[in-house]
């Protein structure tokens, strides 16, 4: 399986070694073998500089420190993610977010992600699972100013 992004010279950190991108044999349970050495990989990791600023929305959630946890609990496998692929990404964000009064978070859309890192598999994947979170810090999630809001609800057909 070949995987590459668009943008690899925007890497800040990468394991195993990118090159000309990651070579690897998938087994159905999720180990990864590394083509070049031969190291089993339990993953495959990059960060990265954005090209396309991460920003705020209207449809994002405001989550108190104390109840990051949860909230990433109930929120992930709605976007997909394995019980085990979840707990990764709350043991690796909950410090961060547990340790702001408040967090705004909203999740990219695909095509925001793609804005800053294609992503190629090939042979391409059945499922592609994609998850890459916005956040901020903030003080309180209090209101300022004339305020306007509106709510309800459709529900869809069929």
């Amino acid at each position: 399986m070949a995987v590459t992004v668009s943008h690899p010279e925007l890497f800040t950190a990468q394991y195993p070694p990118y090159g000309d991108g990651w070579l690897v044999t998938a087994t159905p349970d999720g180990t990864l073998t590394d083509q070049a050495t031969g190291r089993e990989l339990y993953a495959l990791y990059y960060e990265s500089d954005r090209l396309a600023a991460a920003h705020r929305t209207n449809d994002g959630f405001v989550v108190a420190g104390s109840g990051a946890a949860a909230f990433l609990e109930t929120t992930l496998p709605q976007l997909g993610l394995s019980p085990r692929e979840s707990e990764e990404f709350i043991v690796y964000w909950l410090p961060l977010l547990q340790a702001n009064p408040y967090t705004y978070i909203r999740f990219e859309t695909a095509a925001e992600q793609a804005a800053n890192q294609v992503l190629t598999v090939t042979p391409a994947p059945g499922t592609l699972i994609r998850v890459m979170m916005e956040w901020q810090r903030l003080a309180a999630p209090g209101r300022a100013g004339f305020v306007v809001v509106e709510w309800g609800g459709t529900e869809i057909p069929g």
